[in-house]
């Protein structure tokens, strides 16, 4: 038997929001340690990663490991029948094919019940390396998800340069070019700094369209983590208080002109 239960409801619709826009279904691993969920984009060219550490959680039982597939809009649907302050319990049991979700408001005047039948998907887990990236961003995640947008207005990908005391993100189209700059800041609060880690300069260019739905995340953390190398996939990072991350993979476009 599986069970998990969650203080607050906002949580989770937090976390399918931040999944439901780039993948549609999804095999969650479930063990002793948490919940960790691998998958790509349909057409294979995203990877989001997702881990919720069982210390996170109000209440926490795993008796096997088990394979949880959910169709993700489904799931959001009913998730979102929940009431932000609401307690969300999740269950599966001995048979594995439903999953039971439980909705108590917190004077316990409301208790709703919902069953999900569970998907068999067979999901190859990929082997993610840890690495040392040349530059990594520290920033407000608020403002990410700003300059993702206004650069939107401008093109379909957005040019991340790296050097020495700040990052800036570039942007053309027919409409002209739009930059912007920011200089390395640690002097403000921790939730509006701009710390830049640097080894190498970096200078790469990314699909819009994937960086503005990563930022679906951006209720989850006050602070996003850019982490760049050339070649290999850019990982962009939102931490979830007090339960794990979230974590999304974009390989970089080829700069045409350059080639």
């Amino acid at each position: 038997m599986f069970e998990a239960c969650l203080d607050r409801g906002l949580t989770l619709k937090k976390v399918l929001d931040a999944l439901k826009d780039l993948i549609s279904e999804a095999c969650s691993n479930v063990n002793s340690a948490g919940i960790s969920l691998q998958s790509m984009n349909p057409s294979h060219v995203s990877l989001v990663q997702l881990n919720l550490r069982s210390d996170g959680f109000k209440i926490y039982r795993c008796d096997r490991n088990l394979a949880i597939g959910v169709n993700v809009a489904s799931l959001y649907k009913i998730v979102r029948c929940a009431g932000n302050e609401d307690t969300v319990t999740l269950c599966v049991r001995d048979k594995a094919d439903c999953l039971f979700l439980t909705f108590e408001t917190e004077s316990e005047y409301k208790v709703s019940d919902y069953v999900m039948k569970l998907m068999d998907l067979d999901v190859e887990q990929l082997c993610i390396p840890e690495r040392d990236y040349s530059c990594v961003v520290r920033m407000p995640s608020k403002e990410f998800a700003r300059i993702c947008r206004h650069m939107t207005q401008i093109g379909d990908a957005v040019m991340i340069t790296c050097v020495e005391g700040g990052v800036s993100f570039s942007a053309s189209g027919k409409l002209g070019t739009g930059n912007i700059k920011l200089s390395q800041n640690s002097s403000v609060h921790e939730d509006e700094a701009v710390i830049v880690e640097i080894n190498k300069p970096v200078q790469l260019i990314f699909a819009l369209h994937y960086l503005n739905v990563f930022t679906r995340a951006t209720p989850l953390s006050k602070t996003v983590w850019l982490s760049m190398s050339a070649d290999i996939p850019l990982v962009v990072e939102y931490n979830i208080k007090d339960m794990g991350h979230i974590k999304y993979f974009l390989p970089p476009k080829i700069d045409e002109d350059s080639s």
